[in-house]
């Protein structure tokens, strides 16, 4: 008999939730707003591109476990026993949220081979999991399966191309060939898989001086330093508050819709105008520098969300001066610890 025929679940027990990245930016909130809930949260990180101070408040929680582990290896999580209480051999896993990709820009080279064996081995993996505990799945595919944004707005239907050989193909092309294998497995063995293909979003715990820039320029401005942009008064893009992102992850798994889900906001907006207002937000002295694009950096397209919107009637609702506000709490309660990252990149 297999495990998933024996496994017993009640309604009113606590979930057994796994999210891999779960100490990356987004991952981590994901954590915070599952622990809230109630539910059994397994962590599972390598801490390629997570951060432990991004959970660290969380590790004492009595149903949160983080596993240092990296999922491009097979896994069996009856063999760890910080996770023995959570009786997963009789209960199972009820949910995965599959989010693990390193996302540096600036350190891109070196996490090619990282990125590749997430896409294709932790996809995988975290498909086997879910087969044998019978757990719906989602996967947080990115805006990147579209190609090169262009002037409008991207729907779902949307078919762009994507450079399969280039030297951004381990991260571009292995989101698309993440959701191949995620549809592939729900045909093939009746899973319940998710896929939301999430644009760009902004918030705290995001990762500093990596080519995020909006993190970069809240703690610049707050040190009267420059706020560089890595690109040109054009550079314009799509920007939604994590917590709105996280209550569209949500919304998904709780639905019976599989997607995929544009995840986003759909408004344009240009950083030259936004690093304005960081400094007015600060009352800061900084000025604006335009530095060359990242060589792995470029403009994305704005997502068409109408479909989520009919379909879970979700859209983002923290507005751009509310998320900017938070951000700049969250630095002036963190400068501390965020200070030394600030003079490291200024020598």
């Amino acid at each position: 008999m297999s495990l998933s025929k024996k496994q017993k679940f009640y309604q009113g027990d606590k979930k057994n939730v796994l999210v891999s990245g779960g100490a990356g930016f987004i991952g981590s909130h994901l954590c915070d707003y599952l622990v809230k809930q109630g539910d059994n949260v397994i962590c599972i990180d390598n801490f390629c591109s997570g951060n432990i101070e991004n959970i660290k408040h969380l590790l004492q929680r009595p149903n949160f476990r983080l596993l240092k582990y990296d999922i491009s290896q097979s896994i069996d999580l009856t063999q760890f026993s910080e996770l023995k209480d959570l009786q997963i051999e009789l209960r199972g896993i009820q949910e995965i949220y599959h989010l693990a990709c390193p996302t540096s820009v600036k350190n891109f080279d070196n996490f090619q081979i990282d990125t590749l064996y997430t896409n294709i081995f932790g996809t995988i993996n975290m498909l086997e999991l879910a087969k044998f505990y019978q757990s719906k799945l989602l996967f947080t595919s990115s805006s990147v399966v579209y190609g090169p944004g262009g002037d409008g707005q991207i729907k779902e239907t949307d078919m762009g191309p994507v450079d399969f050989i280039g030297p951004r193909a381990c991260y571009d092309e292995g989101k698309r060939i993440s959701e191949t294998a995620i549809t592939t497995y729900s045909r093939k063995y009746k899973i319940d898989t998710k896929i939301a293909r999430i644009f760009r979003v902004y918030g705290p715990r995001e990762m500093l001086f990596d080519g995020q820039m909006i993190p970069d320029f809240v703690l610049q401005a707050l040190n009267n330093k420059p706020l560089v942009i890595y690109g040109d008064e054009k550079f314009a893009t799509s920007l939604c508050y994590v917590d709105d992102v996280v209550q569209g992850l949500t919304n998904i798994m709780g639905s019976k819709e599989s997607g995929p889900f544009n995840l986003g906001d759909s408004r344009k907006y240009f950083l030259a105008e936004l690093a304005k207002q960081i400094i007015n937000l600060t009352g800061s002295s900084s000025i604006i520098k335009f530095k060359e694009p990242l060589s792995f950096m470029r403009p994305l397209g704005l997502p068409d969300i109408s479909l989520i919107k009919e379909k879970l009637e979700w859209f983002p609702v923290i507005t751009l001066e509310t998320g900017l506000k938070k951000m700049i709490d969250y630095v002036k309660a963190n400068r501390i610890l965020l200070q030394p990252l600030a003079e490291k990149y200024d020598k």
